[in-house]
């Protein structure tokens, strides 16, 4: 269960003012001291993310933010942390004291709703005092959970997991595939993995690995091969595979030596799709066009790691996309949950596959660039659209095919 990756965990957030109880809740609920818990308030000063299996829906994430009611230097940090965490969260929990109900927790109930994520609304400290009837009248009307707690006591704890295993969005509960409706049952897909310096020593990446169990899920079978001996490969299959995935950075080569008749595509455009709105992506690619020297493009890596040598997203797209400009660019790269406010300066963000997160942060980035009207795209497509080959990694997405033809 704690092996499980956070892409693969419902993201359960739990908001409100300080010193409501949301830690001594998660505490509860996990039946563990995973958050601190005391009188005085800001005691969560970052989100405190705690993995558990949460029966039927299976492995979660809970994240326990910070009250962001906090004001000064350090009340600020704490709010910008919390923030982040609405762009990640699949179900929102908002936690009151019975009767404290005021525009802060309208605001909090307008954020989530605006994000179209699942709220529930619970009134903690039951024991102490109850919630105004208009209010409760008007959370009835509007369909939104909500409940009665006593963190302490752990009662109504029951009450809540039961609420959120009912309001689970239906897309985690049936995730779309990743590649699997790409291939009909029985179907060959030949995946392409460079090692090179940057490969993790002793086993394959995660876009890797859950593919080819996405391929088996789906009554598929795969073969696996590094670049300089897809041909031979190739070769020896009686009948052409269904589907060719390759690691982006081989595109080039792989295009080469794959007849043209085969399906082609890349691992991270996998991704773009399984995590993201792929439409959108294909519209922020061709923005690649728009570029002049001198612009600003921001790079965002979903992971901490360390570059080494030619690390994908500091130095080979950086070089793919200075020759298709024919002139200088200007690349920033931020990673893990930073992403900055000013987005409005970037001419393109260009973010990875985004393996290890969740949709919803990837839709709340994506979110953020189309109000700030930048436009983004990910480290696959960007690749083919600067190499050339964009229509062919696009083959096995003819909705996505279609969008880019009717743009161009």
């Amino acid at each position: 269960m704690l092996k499980t990756p956070k892409g693969f965990r419902l993201h359960i957030g739990l908001f409100g003012r300080r010193n409501v109880g949301k830690s001594s809740l998660l505490n509860a609920i996990t039946h563990q001291d995973v958050s601190i818990v005391s009188d005085t308030a800001g005691t969560t000063t970052d989100p405190v993310e705690k993995p558990m299996e949460l029966l039927p829906l299976g492995p979660v994430l809970f994240i326990d933010t910070a009250g962001v009611d906090d004001v000064g230097a350090l009340g600020q940090q704490r709010v910008e942390k919390t923030r982040q965490a609405f762009d990640r969260t699949d179900v929102g929990l908002i936690l009151v004291a019975a009767g404290e109900w005021g525009e802060f927790e309208d605001a909090l109930l307008a954020e989530l709703q605006g994000r179209d994520v699942p709220v529930v609304v619970v009134f903690n400290k039951s024991d102490l005092a109850e919630p105004h009837a208009d209010l409760v009248q008007r959370l009835t009307h509007d369909d939104i959970p909500h409940l009665y707690t006593n963190a302490a006591t752990g009662e109504g704890v029951g009450d809540v997991r039961e609420t959120l295993v009912a309001i689970a969005p239906d897309d985690f509960i049936r995730p779309a595939a990743i590649v699997g409706d790409l291939l009909p049952p029985g179907g060959c897909a030949v995946l392409v993995v460079p090692i090179d310096k940057e490969a993790p020593k002793g086993r394959l990446i995660l876009p890797q690995v859950q593919t080819i169990r996405d391929l088996l899920d789906s009554d598929s079978y795969c073969m696996v091969v590094k670049e300089r001996e897809l041909r031979d490969a190739l070769d020896r299959l009686v009948d052409p595979p269904e589907l060719v995935i390759t690691d982006s950075q081989a595109f080039l080569k792989v295009a080469a030596d794959t007849p043209p008749a085969v399906p082609l595509t890349s691992f991270s455009v996998l991704f773009a799709r399984a995590k993201g709105n792929l439409a959108e992506f294909v519209r922020g690619a061709m923005a690649i066009d728009s570029l002049q020297s001198g612009d600003d493009v921001l790079v965002a890596e979903a992971c901490s790691h360390h570059p080494i040598g030619e690390d994908i997203g500091r130095v080979k797209i950086p070089r793919w996309l200075r020759q298709y400009v024919g002139g200088e660019l200007n690349f920033k790269t931020v990673q893990g949950h930073d992403f900055p406010d000013d987005l409005e300066k970037y001419k393109l963000v260009i973010h990875c596959g985004a393996c290890m997160w969740n949709r919803r942060e990837v839709l709340s980035r994506q979110m953020h660039c189309r109000n700030a009207g930048v436009p983004m795209t990910n480290y696959g497509l960007a690749i083919a659209y600067s190499l050339g080959i964009f229509e062919r990694a696009l083959g096995p997405f003819p909705e996505a095919l279609e969008l880019y033809r009717s743009l161009k």
